[in-house]
Formats: structure tokens, C-alpha cells, sequence
């Protein structure tokens, strides 16, 4: 059975542009010094920080860190675009320049971890904490709660109990676990 495919002028629009600032990123890598492969995982690379920072921005995670990174990337892939447009001699690139793009991978693994991994909560003592108020019961729920989720949560709430001496509170359990502020609630109800 097939699919019908709607082709409309934003998604063509969308195709060109990705296709050539893809083009212009390998480019400029490669007139930069870096050849072969690598030269193809520059593209790659800032068209997954640009997804990354757009599905933190999506999934309600930290704006800051979402609009941060998404800049960084647009960045990127709009100097590049700049770049490869004439106004830079792709058979002399300047040193400065050489560095950004050597520089380049460690930038996007920074980036991508810390969107993949900047909502969870590093370690820390009661006494670095201020003192947080218990879980408070939630009304009842109407939102289900799978028992594996339930005791993942526990598993969560007692690890956060022993770092820093207080009960986790639900937009932190929220944030922990990557769930919607519903489902939270209602597995802070099951946890008291």
C-alpha cells in the first residue's frame, strides 16, 4: 500500500535549503583541511545539534539551553553558508577560521550532551540544598500509571531522599523522569 506524499512549497523549500547548507558545511570543512569522511560529518554533526535543541525545545525541557544551542548550530550553519558564497577564498582559509572548524566537534558534543543530559541533577549533599518541603498528596488522578513507571520513581525519589536528605518534590521528579507535569502529579500521588 502506498503512502500519498503531499509535496507543498515549504516542504520543497525545506529540501532546497537543507540540501545546499548541507553542501556548504562539507565545503567549508574541506577547504578547511578536513577531507574524506570528515568532511561529511561537519554537516551531519550541526543538522543533529540543530535537532537536538530543537526537540529540547519541543519536549518542554530548558528553553535557555534548547534556544542556546539551536543559535549555536544556526550559527554554524549560516557562517558556512556565508562563507562559501564568495566572500572567503576556499584555497586560502584563514588560520582563525581553521581553528573554529577543528574546534567544531568538541562544541557539538558539549552541546548535544549537555541537552541530552542537562535536565537531570547532579549529585549534591543536604547541606548544599536549601531545604525543600515534602511531596504533597495530589488530589486523585485520572492519569494512569504503569507500575514499572511507579517503580522507577520510587527508585528515583529514594536516590534524590539519599544525595540530599529531602523528599523530592513533583517538578523535580518531573524533570527526572522526562514526564509531563499530569503524570508527574499523579505518580507523586502514588508515591506518598
Amino acid at each position: 500500500m502506498r503512502l500519498p506524499v503531499r509535496m507543498d512549497a515549504v516542504l520543497v523549500q525545506a529540501l532546497i535549503a537543507s540540501a545546499l547548507s548541507f553542501a556548504h558545511l562539507h565545503d567549508l570543512a574541506a577547504a578547511a583541511g578536513q577531507d574524506g569522511w570528515k568532511a561529511w560529518a561537519y554537516p551531519i554533526s550541526v543538522d543533529l545539534l540543530l535537532v537536538a535543541a530543537w526537540r529540547q525545545l519541543r519536549s518542554g525541557g530548558s528553553k535557555a539551553a534548547g534556544w542556546c544551542w539551536f543559535l549555536v548550530a544556526l550559527i554554524a550553519s549560516l557562517g558556512a553558508n556565508v562563507a562559501t558564497a564568495g566572500l572567503l577564498d576556499l584555497d586560502a582559509v584563514p588560520a582563525w577560521l581553521r581553528i573554529l572548524v577543528a574546534g567544531w566537534p568538541a562544541v557539538a558534543f558539549l552541546g548535544g550532551t549537555l541537552l541530552a543530559h542537562g535536565s537531570t541533577e547532579a549529585p549534591a549533599t543536604a547541606t548544599e540544598l536549601p531545604s525543600a518541603a515534602p511531596v504533597e498528596p495530589a488530589p486523585p488522578s485520572t492519569t494512569p500509571v504503569p507500575p514499572a513507571l511507579v517503580a522507577l520513581a520510587r527508585k528515583v525519589a529514594d536516590d534524590h531522599r539519599a544525595r540530599t536528605g529531602t523528599d523530592i518534590d513533583t517538578p523535580t521528579l518531573r524533570t527526572r523522569l522526562g514526564v509531563p507535569l499530569p503524570l508527574a502529579e499523579a505518580i507523586a500521588a502514588q508515591l506518598t
